[in-house]
């Protein structure tokens, strides 16, 4: 079931200063449990491991992940499934900003979503949703992400599971208003060498390079004026230890 998907990543701040950057890379859909088995040669280029995400000390990605629910009362089940959204590592390397979950039932029903966030100071953060019959859910905002924004207000998301395209939308909402919008839009290609080297050569360093862009843009937005929030320390939390 594994499908890659070249996608156009979209900031957009409206406050307190106009600002916008798009970038363009890929995102692997995978069943963590049978993640693609690639040819050895090009195993470089995608490899999914459990020490990047949740706490990063479980045995598996999907054991990090039921440890994450079970401590919030979340039962996934031996037949539960997982569809995960995220960035491989790309000869070693892997920042991911977001790696989305959408978890099902034995019987193929919604069971929740996760959002697992990272920052680019080493920290990780994830939300357990509950998106309604139009995949929207709502979230309070409880990790430092920018640092242009405080950790206050709430998320508004939009993830529908992806399938022919990828369409998921965030919203940042504080005082009533919505100051950022993330975007990940795309289309779904079989996950076969072929396409994974094509995407590779396409973007190469991928996962470099979004870690380098989200900073070059934190950059430009210092050295226009905007103020630096201060970072409170951040508690990892229960099942992400």
């Amino acid at each position: 079931m594994s499908a890659l998907y070249p996608c156009t990543i979209t900031h957009v701040r409206t406050r307190p200063t106009k600002y916008a950057f798009r970038h363009r890379t890929y995102l692997w859909l995978i069943d963590p449990d049978r993640p693609p088995r690639l040819p050895r040669a090009l195993r470089p280029l995608a490899r999914f491991d459990a020490r990047d995400h949740f706490g990063g000390t479980a045995p598996t990605i999907r054991a990090g992940l039921e440890r994450f629910l079970r401590a919030r009362g979340v039962e996934l089940g031996d037949d539960g499934t997982v569809t995960m959204l995220t960035q491989a590592r790309v000869f070693g390397y892997v920042f991911n900003p977001i790696t989305v979950y959408w978890c099902h039932r034995a019987d193929g029903s919604p069971l929740c979503v996760v959002a697992e966030v990272h920052n680019t100071y080493g920290g990780r953060h994830g939300y357990l949703l509950r998106p309604d019959g139009n995949d929207r859910a709502v979230t309070g905002k409880e990790f430092y992400v920018s640092p242009f924004f405080p950790v206050d207000g709430g998320y508004r998301m939009r993830l529908p599971e992806p399938g022919a395209r990828l369409d998921l939308s965030i919203h940042l909402e504080r005082d009533g208003r919505r100051p950022f919008t993330a975007t990940v839009r795309g289309g779904r290609r079989a996950a076969t060498p072929r396409e994974l080297v094509r995407l590779a050569l396409r973007h190469p360093l991928s996962t470099v390079l979004v870690s380098a862009a989200i900073r070059l843009h934190g950059i430009r937005l210092y050295l226009r004026g905007l103020p630096v929030q201060p970072r409170p320390p951040h508690r990892p939390q229960e099942g992400m230890q």
